[in-house]
């Protein structure tokens, strides 16, 4: 990939390696050109989203190629970057226009439900070890602002009926092992998952009839059939396109006023000898989500390391130097006997944002399909909308499908510089009255 290319532009540069896929033994890209440039479907992205697709067309249309293209290597890119939760809880339910807010999250339930069944029964019949555990997650506070979070969640919790248990302080610290959080809940609606173990097991996994080339960023594509996707190496030439490259589809013509594309932070320790896990409670593996969106995300792992998250930045990747120490100040301030808080691996991954949190899903044109802007909530939410943009490009229907299609679609942002200038200040605004929670 060129190393002058920018976040904003065709694909993101990292500065660090992906913590997960360093834990992982060495994969060699798929870079073999095909022998021919034309295919049924090409799929742009070879994420979480753009690997469901992908696998859908591919099973629905045995006899005709998928060629996915992808401009990182697996595990590398930002599907192999997140803090590894599968969530099958709503995150925004008022994108339903008229319709109240507990339809839309009885239809968020029901796809996330079916994704996570149709995921987990990927993962069990392609033997793809990536440390599926269905543990649940904590939510946590330390703040007034943050408790009253909380409960309001369970408010809609209670409508809902999903189930919870709740913590006080002293609760929470037999859990985790901190006095930090004064308040919180534990909600089995979690899969705990190694992120990059799980998309490499997907693209290893593909049906015979896909061709996946790695390393190949889209240069640019055409809007009108027949469609061509330009790379460095070449041009191919299929009947539809299924983009799934999040907030880079801007660099492609496609919702460039409706896109930005956010930076977030991780870092994780060595394994811990014994009598320092002790310090981080009794269960085996834990993780727990902050009451505030700009909080810090923390989860320890079934292999004895400790994960730390937070952080956000606009388009660009911050400073190294930045992000361990912020991610050390989290660390260290929730866990301050710790003997050390030496982190093993620092990262940055990207994740595409909308101003109302609502992910385009559909025909941009004739022929065109995508879901765009995941808003961090790319596993389980992307591999769903992937399967049913698969569906949907191939003429089948559902009513997951049908669901899918009802919900809002994002809203118009300003151009530049307006949308950096409105951008971030809402971060530096949120990061203060995230206060405790970071």
């Amino acid at each position: 990939m060129n190393p002058s290319s920018k976040a904003s532009g065709l694909y993101p540069v990292y500065k660090n390696q992906c913590g997960w896929n360093a834990l992982l033994s060495p994969r060699s890209p798929s870079r073999t050109m095909p022998a021919g440039r034309r295919f049924g479907t090409i799929v742009i992205g070879a994420g979480y989203t753009g690997l469901a697709a992908a696998r859908r067309v591919a099973e629905l249309e045995p006899d005709r190629e998928v060629l996915v293209l992808d401009a990182s290597t697996i595990g590398e890119g930002s599907a192999g970057r997140n803090s590894g939760f599968l969530i099958n809880l709503p995150h925004n339910t008022r994108l339903g226009g008229h319709t109240s807010t507990l339809e839309v999250a009885k239809k968020q339930i029901r796809m996330y439900d079916a994704g996570l069944d149709w995921l987990g029964q990927l993962v069990r019949d392609n033997e793809i070890e990536c440390g599926w555990n269905a543990v649940g997650k904590f939510h946590a506070a330390a703040s007034d602002d943050g408790i009253r979070n909380l409960k309001s969640t369970l408010d809609q919790y209670r409508e809902w009926g999903v189930s919870f248990t709740e913590y006080d302080r002293d609760g929470l610290r037999g859990k985790l092992g901190t006095d930090y959080y004064r308040y919180g809940y534990h909600s089995p609606n979690n899969v705990f998952v190694q992120p990059a173990a799980l998309i490499r097991g997907l693209a290893d996994t593909l049906p015979r009839n896909v061709v996946l080339l790695e390393e190949e960023a889209v240069l640019s594509l055409t809007h009108t059939a027949p469609f061509r996707a330009s790379t460095a190496n070449g041009e191919f030439t299929a009947d539809r396109v299924i983009v799934a490259n999040n907030g880079f589809a801007k660099a492609l013509g496609i919702l460039r006023d409706r896109l930005i594309t956010i930076f977030t932070y991780a870092a994780m320790t060595p394994r811990l000898p014994e009598d320092e896990l002790a310090k981080l409670g009794t269960a085996p593996e834990w993780g727990v989500i902050p009451a505030n969106r700009l909080g810090t995300t923390l989860r320890r792992t079934l292999d004895g390391r400790f994960l730390v998250r937070s952080a956000y930045s606009y388009e660009r990747e911050q400073s190294a130097e930045k992000t361990l120490t912020q991610l050390t100040g989290s660390y260290r301030r929730r866990y301050p006997a710790m003997k050390s808080h030496r982190f093993e691996h620092v990262w940055g991954g990207t994740t595409a944002l909308t101003r109302n949190g609502a992910t385009f899903f559909g025909a941009f044109r004739p022929g065109i399909f995508a879901s765009l802007g995941c808003n961090g909530a790319g596993v389980l939410k992307g591999s769903m909308y992937g399967k049913l943009l698969g569906e949907m490009a191939v003429g089948s229907q559902s009513q997951h499908l049908t669901d899918a299609l009802s919900l809002d679609e994002p809203n118009w942002l300003p151009p530049e510089p307006f949308r950096r200038i409105g951008v971030v200040s809402a971060i530096r605004y949120q990061a203060a009255v995230a206060g405790l929670e970071r």
